[in-house]
Parts: structure tokens; sequence; C-alpha cells
């Protein structure tokens, strides 16, 4: 709850600025404290006018709902949590569309508790999520019902603002999933090769384009966002392996990057309630993953490209904060944004049926065998 009242408090001061110097409000945002060397490193964590862009907007906006609720924070709450909500909206459209037949369990794929929590207060993760899924939503329809207008136009543009403001480093992470998934949509029925060989691409250039343009040097961007997390001294940070900028020793690391973002918090990891719940749900979570690779659900989908979109978009996110955080309670914060996509797909391609069917024949042998 700190960084949800830091923000309300700064909010207020920029409110205040509004009543004292309109002006200095509202061109503030525009002024680089670093004298111009801010905005040449773009992926920079610190002394970069593009890193503090997203709190410096963040505040704005909430400055702006105070205009309205006259410095309330439980009445800014409702202002944002129903613009957030449009994020909601759109995914689930997206994946009802996906899975005709499993509309409920996608409703209830959005649910995911931390999601909830991170997505409903006064957090960028509301924004951030309402981003990624407007995209989502314009590249779908548009791809599926073969139509690029100027109202799909406005909506991708829309999403790629928000990223671009609130965490531009998911630009990266989503533009090869996005383009990926055009490219499968002209072969459907190649879509994993597609995909595959997209990211085979992508992660080469990943590795290789600062020797074409220096500022593209994204694994020296890694590395000193993995610096940045490791000086801050969190309750929940652990110590982690140093990242060298070099493809070797990104695939030396990968395996506590996965256990990072992914498996952690264990139950040795609990210290308080939220911590507890963010342990248990990602037990729930590991075992929906279990079920899904054991039971699959053999229903066709209409848009399997749709699914694999989901997929690695969410394991490459998942990917760079196990590389960059370690700090369990800002993982649980930052990966909660693709987990409605990967509860949802895991969820709906899950053979619930057979799975009911085996624990009612099995409840039938307990009831024969106590008769006899």
């Amino acid at each position: 709850m700190v960084d949800t009242w830091n923000y309300h408090y700064h909010g207020l001061l920029e409110y205040r600025l509004l009543e004292s110097d309109p002006k200095e409000y509202l061109t503030n945002l525009f002024h680089d404290p670093y004298h111009n060397e801010g905005t040449n490193s773009f992926f920079s964590s610190h002394d970069s006018y593009w890193n503090d862009l997203k709190s410096n907007v963040f505040v704005k906006i909430i400055s702006i709902f105070d205009i309205f609720s006259f410095g309330h924070y439980y009445v800014n709450v409702i202002f944002y949590v129903f613009i957030s909500l449009f994020g909601s909206i759109a995914f689930y459209r997206v994946m009802a569309d996906v899975f005709p037949k499993q509309k409920t369990i996608v409703l209830l794929s959005i649910f995911v508790p931390s999601f909830l929590y991170w997505a409903s207060g006064i957090h960028k993760e509301g924004l951030i999520f309402t981003g990624i899924a407007l995209i989502v939503y314009q590249v779908y329809f548009a791809m599926r019902e073969k139509i690029f207008n100027i109202k799909t136009s406005a909506g991708l543009l829309l999403g790629l603002f928000i990223l671009f403001l609130l965490r531009n480093f998911i630009l990266v992470i989503i533009f090869p999933a996005l383009f990926a998934w055009i490219l499968a949509n002209r072969r459907p029925q190649q879509g994993l090769k597609v995909f595959t060989v997209v990211y085979v691409f992508f992660t080469i250039a990943f590795f290789t384009l600062r020797y074409v343009y220096p500022g593209f040097d994204f694994p020296q961007a890694v590395v000193s966002k993995q610096e940045a997390f490791t000086q801050l001294k969190g309750k929940s940070s652990i110590p982690t392996n140093k990242l060298e900028p070099n493809a070797w020793s990104f695939v030396k690391n990968m395996p506590q990057a996965i256990s990072m973002s992914s498996l952690r918090p264990y139950p040795s990891d609990v210290r308080h309630l939220l911590s507890l719940a963010a342990m248990v749900e990602t037990e729930l979570i590991l075992l929906l993953f279990v079920l899904f690779i054991v039971v699959p659900r053999k229903d066709t989908v209409l848009s399997k490209n749709a699914i694999y979109f989901s997929i690695f978009f969410s394991l490459s996110l998942l990917l760079t904060i196990g590389f960059t955080v370690n700090n369990l309670g800002a993982i649980v914060r930052y990966r909660s944004i693709v987990l409605p996509f990967l509860v949802a797909v895991m969820a709906c391609q899950t053979n619930w049926k057979s799975i009911g069917e085996f624990f009612a024949a099995k409840n039938k042998k307990n009831q024969a065998l106590t008769a006899l």
C-alpha cells in the first residue's frame, strides 16, 4: 500500500500546483531535469527522463482525478477502476471469441487474486493491462474481420501509447509476439512453427543489434535493470546471480529466472498474509498447468494463433521479470498483468469433464467398497 498512497500524495501536490501555477502544471511533464542527457537513455533505470516519465505521468493522471474528487483518495480509486475496467472487458471479448464454449471460465480467469489486487487499486498495473488488452483486442478483431480502419488504428495507438508512457520495455516484448501473430494469421496451419521461427530470429537480434547500432544494446539494458533492482533493499528481496551482457550468461541464468518469476514465492518464502496468498495462488496455477498438460481438451478453438500469442508474450514477460527483479513482492506485482492470459488458456484447454468423471467414478468405487 506504500506506493498507492505515495502516488496519491504526489498527485495532491500536482493538484495544488494547478491552483498556484497553471503554466508549470501544464508544462512540467516535458521538462528534462538531466539537461538533455536523460532523453538519450530510453531503457536506463536511473538519471533518465524516460524512466521518470512513467511515475510523472501516473501522478499527473491522479492530479486530474483530484480536480473532480477534490483530493479524496477513495473517489479517485473509483475513477481509476472505471477506466481500467475497459481492459478487462477487451480481454474478455477476445478470449470469449477464441473459446466460445468456455465463456464462464474466461470470465473467471479475470478474477486471479493478484491481478485483482494490483489492478484494482491506484497502481500502474491496471492501466498497463488495459493498454495490452486494447492492443490484443484491436489486432485480434482486425485480423478476424479483415478490417483495419481509423477506429482500429486509434485503439491500437492508444494501447501502445499507454505502454510507452507507463512501462516502455513491454513494447520490446510485445512487438515480436504481435509480429509473429500477424505472420501466423497468413499461415493458420503453421502457427506454432511461425511463432518459433520469429522468436528465434528476435532472440538472435536481441543479442546482436548492438553491433549494428550501440543504442540497441538490449542485453546491457536488462543487466542495468537487474543492478537497479539489486540496489533496492526490500523485505522480500533475495540474492540472485549477477547477469552479464552476453548470451551465455542469459542461458546460464535462465533456470533462476524461471524459478523467480513462475515458481516463487515458495512456502519457505511466506512472511505475512499477502505472501501466503501469493504462494497459494502460485501453487494453484502450477496445479492448473499440470492438469492442462495431463488432461488436455480436444475441442477445436477459433484461433490457435491467439493462444500462441498469449503463451509466447506471457512467457517472454515472465522471463524478463525473472532476469531483472529480485524482490518477490515486485515479482508478484509485475507478473499479475499476464496471469489472466495464461490462466484463461490453461483453464479453457483443460478437460474438466474428464476430471469430473474420474472423481465421480472414484467416489462410486469407494462407496461400493464401504458397502462391502
